[in-house]
């Protein structure tokens, strides 16, 4: 990711912000032949593992994805609050139309996780980061144990220790204050 000094944020802790709001991210591998595959998943964040954390996610077993996941880096994107910026946002006229965001670019190996106490832990962990807000929240041991079983069996667990994590906020800071006061005036502010 092209990352301009003045945009430059820290990546894990940004992520840390980002979540769980963007937790639904891009993953990007190459297969054999060098072609770029992408699958969008949700992912759960332990940030105690590893020195940039670590990832975790499923997909379904069909998904052609999983069969390029080991043995090669892959990249998660997340992509945080944005905005289209209008030059008739900003006080000066000396401006053209851009976009404001923020994002992580996340990079590690992934791991394919077989044992089936691990898969468990990992899809309990993604349902309890998404439902915890509910008021009754749902858990998968509601469902028929030979059901999940079934579900299980049906999808490829993985986790991706980041070894390298980039964090980008391009929010004007390369424009005056008055410039960025206006903007702020017209939108609201995308990141605190």
């Amino acid at each position: 990711m092209y990352v301009p000094p003045h945009f430059s944020v820290p990546g894990k802790e940004t992520l840390i912000r980002l979540l769980p709001g963007a937790s639904f991210a891009t993953l990007v591998s190459t297969g054999d032949d060098g072609v770029p595959f992408a699958t969008h998943l949700p992912f759960a964040y332990d940030e105690k593992r590893g020195e940039f954390g670590t990832l975790v996610a499923h997909m379904a077993r069909a998904n052609p994805h999983g069969k390029c996941l080991e043995d090669r880096e892959a990249l998660v994107i997340f992509q945080g609050p944005h905005a289209y910026i209008s030059p008739s946002y900003y006080a000066t006229d000396i401006n053209v139309p851009t976009w404001n965001y923020v994002a992580v670019h996340a990079y590690g190996t992934p791991a394919i996780i077989e044992e089936r106490e691990k898969v468990r832990e990992l899809l309990d962990r993604l349902t309890f980061d998404n439902e915890k807000d509910r008021a009754a929240p749902w858990r998968a041991d509601q469902l028929d144990g030979k059901r999940l079983e079934g579900l299980m069996r049906g999808i490829v667990a993985f986790e991706i220790p980041i070894s390298r994590i980039e964090g980008k906020a391009k929010l004007g800071q390369n424009k005056s204050a008055e410039d960025q006061a206006a903007v702020e005036a017209a939108i609201g502010t995308l990141w605190k």
